[in-house]
């Protein structure tokens, strides 16, 4: 497989994760997410996998809207990053945080063949008013 290829490959699974994550699908999740899997939230909260999914699945974390634009990636091996800006909308904990702009960074590996997630951040835009 061509470096391009694994950029386009990459692009699509980022994709199908926010999808299920969205849609709260936890099975698919989990096949795309490593089991060291870590989240490191724009509060600064950090997460493992299981603590991650099973809040998703509970309704704790209850992604509304997930639109990722401009997704860049770079890949060296069996090792890729993700870098893209979205519009997100999440109620969390029963609170609301309205569609918002955020800038995600996602570091994937190829383990066994597949690739999975390994850490994941994400920073919110915040438009400055003087």
């Amino acid at each position: 497989m061509s470096v391009n290829d694994d950029r386009a490959e990459l692009v699509e699974i980022e994709r199908l994760r926010l999808r299920a994550l969205v849609d709260a699908d936890v099975p698919a999740a989990r096949e795309l997410h490593a089991d060291d899997f870590q989240l490191v939230t724009p509060s600064g909260a950090t997460y493992t996998k299981e603590e991650y999914l099973d809040e998703v699945a509970s309704g704790t974390i209850d992604y509304r809207v997930w639109e990722p634009h401009d997704i860049h990636v770079r890949v060296c091996g069996d090792a890729g990053c993700l870098r893209y800006h979205s519009r997100l909308e999440i109620v969390v904990a029963g609170r609301t945080i309205g569609l918002s702009r955020y800038w995600h960074t996602d570091y994937y590996e190829r383990r066994d063949g597949r690739w999975q997630v390994i850490y994941s951040h994400a920073t919110e835009v915040v438009t400055r008013t003087n």
